[in-house]
């Protein structure tokens, strides 16, 4: 039987709990950014997440909406581009997310999906979407389904996001919002409402410790190696 491989000291450390409760806390409104996957005039993502927008409000959050239209599909465009630059620093600004998508075709829109390939996993070296929190939601034409939320779940892992457990899926959604885009009192409406709680929750308890929750192990132990190495190099070229 053979050895394991040894935990490297350079990226090992215990955990110190003063840094998963700071004594100093930030006392701003949770900063949320809601992005929605439809460009139709009568879109019930557009209103699941102008609804989430209003409870979020009403529970004391600083609320953006992202309007999707002349937003350019990926890699088309430079990155100084109005619509791509506003999307990206309304993502910085943000301390969490709200992912609203139909489901067409038992998936996430292609609007909905553009948006998230826009946002970078990193610029320079800050992560802007590492440990932040996201809430996911999904309207559907016919019969509740969940396809749209799971995806969006996996998007979130990949993008370093914290996604909170609970997740809002509104069945027949052309039967669940009024004639002025509101949704009408149902169950479906309470669980919006719930979600929207956990978000801002999960927000205030996660928002100053994001960098220590996602502080990786394997990336100490590299960026230990890489610096040992450019060390090595620098004696060398001395000699």
């Amino acid at each position: 039987m053979t050895d394991t491989p040894q935990i490297s000291e350079a990226g090992f450390a215990a955990i110190d709990p003063d840094q998963l409760f700071p004594t100093t806390r930030s006392r701003h409104a949770p900063r949320i950014l809601i992005l929605y996957g439809s460009l139709r005039d009568r879109s019930f993502s557009r209103f699941a997440a102008e609804e989430a927008g209003r409870i979020l409000t009403r529970l004391g959050a600083d609320v953006r909406i992202f309007d999707p239209r002349d937003l350019p599909q990926p890699d088309t465009v430079p990155l100084d581009h109005p619509k791509v630059a506003e999307l990206r620093d309304l993502v910085q600004w943000s301390e969490g997310m709200v992912w609203s998508s139909p489901e067409r075709h038992g998936a996430m829109t292609g609007i909905m999906k553009s948006q998230i390939d826009w946002i970078p996993l990193s610029l320079g070296s800050v992560r802007p979407t590492q440990g932040k929190t996201l809430a996911v939601m999904q309207v559907c034409g016919g019969s509740q389904s969940f396809n749209t939320v799971n995806q969006l779940r996996i998007l979130g892992r990949w993008m370093r996001l914290l996604t909170i457990p609970n997740q809002s899926s509104v069945a027949k959604a052309w039967d669940e919002f009024d004639e002025d885009g509101r949704m009408k009192p149902s169950p479906y409406y309470d669980r919006i409402v719930d979600v929207m709680e956990e978000l801002v929750k999960f927000t205030l308890l996660t928002r100053d410790i994001k960098d220590h929750l996602v502080d990786r192990y394997s990336e100490r132990v590299e960026s230990h190696d890489a610096l040992s190495q450019r060390v090595n190099q620098a004696k060398a070229v001395a000699k």
